[in-house]
């Protein structure tokens, strides 16, 4: 039975199927940039469709000529098992609505300034978007993020050590930064020992 792991495609496991759906996604995002979406979905359908009665075919007339089986290559496919049990099907509704709930809740607490701070760092980022809205549209953010989940797991697993490395370091800036700006607020202060283990008594 056919067991298609969506992480396995992300990481390039195998190699051959990877691309044809990263080539799939890539060439049918960018043929929304000339075509409507319901003229890309019909002729990938009416391609795919093709594609699978003529392999069918062949196979069938193999069959006929005792040259094969008769059985096409993606008939373990046909076998997958993709219904979900009563149980499985409520367990997933159930974290559907929360999840719908949760993020009700967070717009609610964002828009109607349940939090200062927070609101005000949603309004920068919504200011911010306004200048990426004048860069490029929805489409190529989604081209880009498709090409992004298909190369950015791959790169850090292959150079972990050096981008946690970069990480680290953007994060203790951020950290000090953060406390500077704290100490600004409560009205100034010294500045912290940076030592380890913190400031030493003086010996007499």
């Amino acid at each position: 039975m056919a067991n298609v792991n969506v992480m396995d495609l992300i990481y390039w496991k195998d190699t051959e199927r990877t691309g044809m759906v990263f080539t799939g996604l890539v060439v049918g995002l960018l043929s929304l940039f000339q075509l409507s979406i319901i003229t890309v979905i019909s002729t990938i359908s009416l391609g795919a469709l093709c594609f699978t009665v003529s392999v069918s075919l062949y196979y069938k007339i193999l069959h006929v000529l005792n040259m094969g089986d008769g059985v096409p290559p993606f008939k373990a496919y046909l076998d997958l098992d993709i219904s979900f049990s009563g149980e499985l099907a409520d367990q997933y509704m159930q974290k559907a609505i929360v999840a719908v709930v949760s993020a009700a809740n967070s717009l609610k607490n964002l828009f109607l300034v349940g939090s200062l701070f927070d609101s005000l760092k949603l309004l920068a980022l919504i200011y911010l978007l306004t200048f990426l809205g004048d860069l490029c549209n929805g489409l190529t953010v989604l081209i880009m993020g498709v090409i992004a989940l298909f190369s950015l797991p791959l790169f850090y697993r292959q150079h972990q050590a050096k981008v946690d490395g970069f990480f680290a370091g953007i994060q203790a800036n951020v950290d000090n930064v953060k406390d500077i700006l704290h100490r600004i607020a409560q009205g100034g202060g010294p500045t912290p020992d940076t030592t380890p283990g913190g400031a030493k008594p003086k010996t007499q």
